[in-house]
């Protein structure tokens, strides 16, 4: 059974840091594409980075977010800096077979983990 559990949420101010930790059982973060996706309330999900040979970011968070992943851990991680209120979203952690950054590509999904930025 693939497991993914997020945690590391919180509220926090304009400009703060932040680190998102997702632990993942049943699949290995090495084998697998790793993403993070966010939902802001009234909108749709949307993608913020994927991790596998290659990485991307969404233009909203490049330079600010880091995805790293853990294989002996085997827990992905979204390192969040320079935090701005519009970056207020439940964050979810997910993996793919393959490649890919739409929330279609995604196989497996956490429950999420809530940022709240305030100005």
């Amino acid at each position: 059974q693939v497991q993914l559990v997020e945690s590391g949420g919180g509220l926090v101010q304009a400009e703060d840091s932040l680190t998102l930790s997702c632990v993942i059982s049943g699949l290995s973060v090495g084998t697998y594409v790793m993403g993070w996706f966010r939902q802001a309330p009234g909108k749709e999900r949307e993608f913020v980075a994927a991790k596998a040979s290659r990485t991307d970011y969404a233009d909203f968070v490049r330079g600010r977010f880091t995805i790293a992943r853990d294989v002996v851990q085997n827990t992905v991680y979204l390192y969040m800096h320079s935090l701005k209120p519009e970056d207020t979203a439940v964050y979810y952690c997910a993996a793919a077979r393959r490649y890919g950054v739409r929330v279609s590509d995604y196989d497996y999904w956490g429950q999420g983990t809530q940022v709240t930025v305030s100005s």
